[in-house]
């Protein structure tokens, strides 16, 4: 893009050659009376681009009897006289300064501004004000003539809008952002803005709204007062924000009207314990221009936060700190950041106008054409000329780079100074002492900003730290920031005059007018605040009939109430418009129902199990009665016998297991493994059948198919709820049920007659209510009902404020303590102590036993039984390979070819003969041949010797 820039600059000069030629011969005659008037754009019209001008005219716009005015002013006239000295900048060229007084006012402002184009300054140094900076950008958009404001902090000076206004100095919205971390490090809710009511204090507050938004804060209230207001007006304005709740001042003023609100503060007592007073950098301003400070001034700002624009402490600036009261146009003992900031511009301007020079820019200025048909006004507004290169040197303005006073001089892409950071001032005694300091990198900290950019942004609420403060009142303890409103009323309470449920809060022929649990729990934490609350308790409703709680808490959002104390459900309807405490007490919607006893029936002993239990269970009593007697069949006496006696065995030892009777005794080691086993079955199988059968014997049974919430929704009966309550709302919006399904009842009395009469008698089939409700109410009818289900909804009571009210948040704190002390449970106790109904509403189905509760006994009882199997038909099987029988048995012999192998035949009666054998025959029967074995062995070794011999 410079490139191109350059490109066309090029090509426009080569056309304009011959102008220039001309130019240049008319200069010999006339410049040297031109170059002694010190007309530079003159001059610089016609030179060669070569050639550097003379001398190049710059314009400042500024009030010089302000504040900023008399700091400001020695801080530009030493610039110029140091440009101009150093001879590495603008070399050959002097800067020349055309200095206008704005006055303080916006029309004067404006006129020295359209004089000072007139005098085809290149580039404006100023104003202070942002009001005539909103004015005077539109005349230097159409000039190109840059503006270098070092005062204009007001947020809303866009450089999208005003694209030649350049901001040297730090935007509002920077110190506006420090003021809501502020406000979040000392968690705060609400703020009052005190601001005067022109572009500069509207701008600021503004952006304070929108920061304190993103910290979950507020500005409750905007005190704005017109610029130059008397101090009756000032004192009304103040008189009415100390009536209000928040007690956190903001002050955005200008700095020579500012010290007049904490005279009237002061007098007003606004300045003592429990006040927070938060300024701008508008009072370090002020104060800096002095060495010694009034000490009459600084009894008005005790414990008064201030922010100043930080500026690193270099050797530049300290040289500069040195040499200030030898200035010209001194009038002050120190200069405050605004004359640093006015320092910089200049040497700005004169860097950018070095380059631009350097890159062969011409100085000269052309008629504009919009304003040329003006001539026939007497405002001779046909003389204000544009800047032909006024863009490029913009850009060039735009891309500098250099350590100034103030710091580093940078612009990033919003065309704000890069790294703002501000002081953080505690105002004490005869002086004002650093806590810190606030970055836009890192938020708040105690070391320097500069020390921080090398490492990693960290804004988590550890890092936020400060020093110590002392605040209004001498006080070292955090100002809670609010009060109550200084109107003379105590705090209206709204309770709901009650008909029904009195336990919980009804009307009271005593001081306070009301009782019961939720205002014991009230009132025991409004004891553990660390601050009284003055207040008064309005009963809600006519007394008939219970109120309707959501226009109660209507009634808290809409002022009509401070607060709502009782059974309040908090649903998300009522939290979009009131804030609450924290639950004091669980809540949620249950469904009950009328119920019966249940009558006996002659088989009501085979419903503690299911048709495949019985099946499965009496099937594993004979299977494991058949293992255990072929595991003990060979070793015990009393398992053997004649077919018939074995067979009776068998059952009577399977099913004696059940009551643990058995009376034979297991020998074997296999055999009385899968007893043990099956035993502990037989121990679960026996608890399990017993519990579910004294439930089943006493169990109650519902006098309709209600058995929850989804139940009650498919049906058409008719469904009771508590006049009042915001379960009607939640049946009808959220589950989509009927309103010709619903009857209100107002009392207990309601409850138990609408029930008993049914849907069909006139009544309800259920009730739809809140649970501790319920619990009182199942207590005072002797449990003749009960609940179906489970919760279908979760909440909880709460005590309920106006938006954003800090006693919400203090009450929660104090709730939590009552709980974690056991005074929640004991006020509880006091009121809701009542019988409790034990007895489970179900159906006999719900109680039988199924196969799925008991199938991994059944495998683990199955696998040992099939385990002590086959070890023992692997014994058998070993043993019975042994076995030669002591008879003669007949051989056949197959005769091959090659050799002959006597194969012997075994019937399957022979086997199970063996098996019915006893042990002891078998090992003798065993023995005995390995006896012959070995003789025949003997025989044959013999036989085979004198064989040899011979």
């Amino acid at each position: 893009m410079e490139v191109a820039l350059r490109a066309n600059r090029g090509l426009v000069f080569m056309r304009r050659m011959p102008c220039l030629l001309l130019g240049t011969c008319l200069w010999l005659t006339m410049g040297i009376i031109a170059d002694a008037a010190g007309n530079s754009s003159s001059n610089s019209s016609s030179l060669p681009p070569s050639l550097r001008p003379s001398a190049v005219t710059i314009g400042s716009l500024f009030t010089r009897d302000s504040v900023i005015g008399k700091a400001v002013r020695p801080a530009i006239q030493a610039a110029i006289d140091d440009v101009n000295f150093d001879l590495s900048v603008l070399a050959g060229t002097q800067l020349k300064l055309l200095d206008y007084d704005t006055n303080c006012s916006g029309f004067l402002g404006t006129v020295e501004a359209l004089q000072l184009m007139e005098n085809d300054v290149v580039v404006a140094i100023g104003p202070q004000s942002s009001g005539i900076a909103h004015v005077i950008s539109h005349v230097v958009n159409e000039l190109h003539v840059p503006l270098l404001s070092f005062g204009a902090t007001d947020p809303t000076l866009s450089p999208l809008q005003y694209p030649y206004f350049i901001r040297t100095t730090q935007s509002d919205s920077f110190q506006m952002y420090a003021i809501a971390d502020l406000v979040e490090r000392y968690e705060w809710r609400e703020v009052i803005a005190i601001f005067v009511d022109d572009d500069y204090g509207r701008g600021g507050v503004s952006v304070l709204g929108d920061a304190l938004a993103k910290k979950r804060s507020k500005i409750s209230y905007k005190a704005a007062f017109t610029p130059g207001a008397p101090e009756i007006a000032i004192k009304e304005l103040l008189i009415g924000v100390n009536n209000m709740e928040s007690r956190v001042y903001v002050v955005h003023v200008n700095p020579d009207s500012g010290l007049e609100i904490f005279r009237i503060a002061n007098n007003l007592g606004m300045m003592a314990a429990g006040y927070v007073w938060i300024v701008t950098d508008w009072l370090p301003s002020a104060l800096d221009l002095s060495e010694t400070v009034d000490a009459d001034m600084m009894n008005l700002l005790q414990g008064v936060i201030a922010l100043r624009h930080y500026t690193p402490d270099t050797s530049k600036k300290k040289s500069f700190l040195s040499r200030w009261k030898s200035l010209k146009f001194t009038t002050t003992a120190t200069p405050n950041s605004y004359a640093l900031y006015a320092y910089d511009s200049v040497w700005l301007a004169a860097r950018a106008l070095d380059t631009f020079l350097s890159e062969g820019g011409n100085i000269s200025f052309s008629d504009d054409a919009k304003l040329i048909g003006l001539n026939r006004s007497r405002l001779s507004l046909s003389t204000l000329r544009v800047f032909d290169g006024g863009t490029r040197l913009l850009q060039i303005l735009l891309t500098m780079n250099f350590t100034g006073l103030s710091g580093e001089i940078q612009f990033d892409p919003d065309r704000d100074l890069i790294h703002p950071a501000m002081d953080v001032l505690n105002i004490g005694g005869t002086g004002t002492r650093r806590i810190g300091y606030w970055s836009n990198y890192s938020g708040l900290s105690v070391v320097p900003p500069e020390t921080l950019y090398d490492k990693p942004p960290n804004r988590s609420a550890s890092s936020q730290n400060l020093h110590d403060v002392i605040w209004p009142g001498e006080m070292t303890s955090k100002p809670r920031g609010w009060v109550f409103p200084n109107n003379g009323k105590p705090l209206q309470i709204g309770v709901p005059n009650r008909v029904s449920y009195k336990q919980y809060v009804a009307k009271d022929k005593n001081p306070p007018g009301v009782k019961g649990f939720c205002i014991d729990i009230f009132e025991a934490a409004l004891k553990l605040l660390p601050y009284p609350v003055p207040h008064e308790y309005i009963l809600f409703g006519d007394g008939k009939g219970n109120p309707i709680y959501s226009d109660l808490v209507y009634g808290v959002a809409q002022n009509k109430f401070d607060a709502a104390v009782g059974d309040i459900t908090i649903v998300t309807n009522r939290t979009k418009i009131v804030d609450f405490t924290q639950p004091y007490m669980e809540s949620g919607l249950v469904v009950v129902v009328p119920v019966k006893e249940e009558k006996s029936s002659p088989w009501a002993f085979l419903k503690p199990f299911t048709v495949p239990m019985w099946c499965v269970t009496g099937a594993f009593f004979l299977f494991v009665g058949f293992v255990v007697w072929i595991l003990e069949h060979r070793l015990n006496e009393e398992f053997r016998g004649s077919p018939r006696r074995q067979l009776i065995t068998i059952f009577w030892f399977s099913f004696s297991t059940m009551f643990f009777s058995h009376r034979e005794n297991t020998v074997s080691t296999l055999g009385r493994l899968v007893l043990i086993i099956w035993l502990f079955v037989v121990l679960i199988i026996n608890s399990s059948y017993t519990a579910s059968l004294t439930s089943i014997l006493t169990v109650q049974q519902l006098t309709s198919g209600i058995e929850g919430i989804d139940s009650l929704i498919s049906s058409s009966d008719r469904i009771g709820i508590q006049e009042g309550s915001f379960a009607r709302n939640y049946l009808i919006d959220e589950l989509n049920i009927v309103e010709s399904r619903l009857v209100t009842l107002k009392s207990q009395e309601d409850y138990a007659i609408a029930l008993e009469k049914g849907s069909k008698g006139g009544g309800v089939s259920a009730i739809v209510d809140e649970l501790p409700y319920i619990d009182i109410f199942l207590a005072s009818t002797n449990c003749a009902f009960r609940t179906v289900g489970q919760e279908f909804t979760r909440s909880g009571w709460g005590f309920a404020f106006q938006r954003d009210s800090p006693l919400a948040v203090d009450l929660s704190t104090a709730i939590l303590q009552l709980s974690e002390n056991g005074e929640l449970q004991r006020i509880h106790d006091k009121w809701l102590t009542q019988t409790q109904c034990s007895a489970q509403v179900d159906e006999s189905e719900d109680n039988r036993l199924s196969l799925s509760s008991f199938w991994g006994l059944f495998l683990i009882c199955g696998i040992a039984c099939f385990l002590a199997l086959t070890c023992f038909c692997c014994k058998i099987f070993l043993q019975y390979r042994r076995f030669s029988p002591e008879t003669g048995e007949p051989e056949i012999e197959i005769e091959p070819a090659s050799a002959r192998r006597p194969v012997r035949t075994t019937s399957f009666k022979d086997l199970m003969g063996f098996v019915d054998k006893k042990e002891a025959e078998i090992k003798h029967m065993l023995k005995r041949k390995s006896s012959e074995e070995k003789r025949q062995a003997n025989q044959c070794s013999d036989e085979h010797s004198l064989h040899s011999s011979a």
